[in-house]
């Protein structure tokens, strides 16, 4: 009751702060964010001060902690709500600065093409390639147009996850290489008036000259259709933890769900664009055949898949319990686990990569016999002491019935951990 007391004189007080997306707040989904995630994280600090805390609960260290975790927790999901409204507003957005980009590629390659026609002239395959970069960007502005709340044409490359798929992404840029090739040789073909001109742009056309990029092409597709199927069956399967994120940013081609920087994707990306910049000198040299990509560089392109896939195999894992202990403050007496003790969780995988946030940490729950426990959320300096990847400290209701009770963890991705027997005391 005194936490409730509590908490209903703060909330009176907490009218529109930290910024809204209502009608009066004149700052829109990006600033309302902004704000929203500064006032929590000004909150945060203070409880970690010991600074806030009301007086009905200060008295007592067990009330004051759950009061502060109900407190952040409030404030926690209304900044993931903003976070969730920018990024709907920025998939908003973001269809029109893709046509802006798909349309300033075309107006680029004008522009290189012009310069380089100084001198030697303009040519049939200048026109072309003009024309086939026409056709791409025409196709592409209307898939933005459908797309347009979903990022336009970008909305295949996004994952079910919410994050842009590096394998998808990858595919993609070689499949619009690959039809920009062939659209480029078909405009020739309709150009040509001889028929040993025709000839020779048919041969080029032939596998024995493009077999190096239709591999690739086929290779890095099957590599996107595949990780789509490995990470489905081990999400199925318990085996790897997706929490989907607020919104798909550029860095999700390089880093893991975390935001950390991926070593897998890294060199993935890196080898397909210098492959991709090769093939595309090649066709720019060469425009009467498909680009003769070296096999040298396309076993580079096929072993990078092969890295790439053989990391999404090996990542993640399921959340294991090693063992619980009673806590002990320092100056208790050593003793057994009673109802109303803290436990202290230890083990491996508690907190799923891309689950760091306060919103998410307090979807956690540990399953004591048959009582559900939140984890509560204790804030430190910069972050939370609790609970954390592989320590998790719970306090046990006086619920439980004493004797042996299972105790279990489940995560904010919604995978339970092993079970593990304790002995509850009256």
């Amino acid at each position: 009751m005194a936490v409730q007391e509590a908490r209903g004189h703060t909330d009176a007080d907490g009218v529109h702060e930290g910024g809204c997306t209502c009608g009066d707040c004149p700052h829109g989904a990006r600033e309302g964010h902004r704000r929203a995630v500064a006032a929590f994280l000004r909150r945060r600090d203070e409880f970690a001060a010991g600074r806030g805390l009301p007086a009905a609960v200060a008295h007592s260290a067990s009330a004051s902690r759950q009061w502060v975790s109900e407190e952040l927790t409030e404030r926690a999901e209304a900044v993931a709500e903003q976070s969730r409204a920018e990024g709907v507003a920025r998939l908003a957005r973001l269809w029109l600065r893709t046509v802006y980009a798909v349309w300033g590629a075309v107006t680029a390659l004008l522009l290189a093409e012009a310069l380089t026609a100084i001198g030697a002239g303009w040519t049939g395959a200048r026109t072309a390639a003009l024309l086939a970069a026409l056709v791409v960007a025409a196709t592409l502005t209307t898939a933005c147009f459908f797309h347009r709340a979903r990022g336009g044409a970008l909305a295949p490359v996004i994952g079910e996850d919410n994050r842009f798929s590096t394998s998808r992404t990858v595919a993609a840029c070689w499949v619009l290489f690959v039809a920009y090739a062939v659209l480029l040789l078909a405009a020739r073909l309709a150009a040509a008036s001889g028929h040993a001109g025709r000839d020779a742009l048919l041969s080029g056309l032939d596998l024995a000259r493009g077999a190096g990029v239709v591999t690739v092409l086929a290779v890095v597709c099957g590599v996107a259709v595949l990780v789509r199927r490995v990470v489905g069956l081990r999400i199925l399967a318990q085996r790897l933890q997706k929490v989907p994120a607020h919104r798909p940013r550029a860095a999700d081609l390089l880093t893991d769900d975390s935001g950390r920087g991926a070593f897998t994707d890294i060199q993935y990306v890196a080898i397909s664009a210098v492959a991709l910049l090769f093939a595309a000198v090649r066709l720019a040299s060469r425009p009467d055949q498909l680009p003769d990509l070296p096999w040298g560089l396309g076993v580079i392109v096929l072993i990078s898949a092969a890295t790439y896939l053989a990391g999404k195999y090996a990542e993640g894992g399921r959340p294991v319990i090693l063992s619980v202990v009673r806590a002990r403050e320092p100056g208790d007496l050593d003793g057994p686990i009673r109802t109303g003790d803290d436990i202290e969780i230890r083990g491996s995988g508690f907190v799923p990569p891309g689950a760091q946030s306060a919103d998410r940490l307090s979807r956690m729950v540990v399953r004591i016999g048959a009582v559900d426990v939140h984890v509560p959320l204790v804030p430190v300096t910069g972050g939370f002491r609790n609970p954390t990847d592989s320590v998790l400290t719970v306090p046990v209701p006086a619920e439980v019935e004493p004797g042996a009770v299972e105790v279990q963890v489940v995560t904010a991705a919604g995978v339970a951990t092993n079970r593990c027997v304790v002995q509850v005391t009256e």
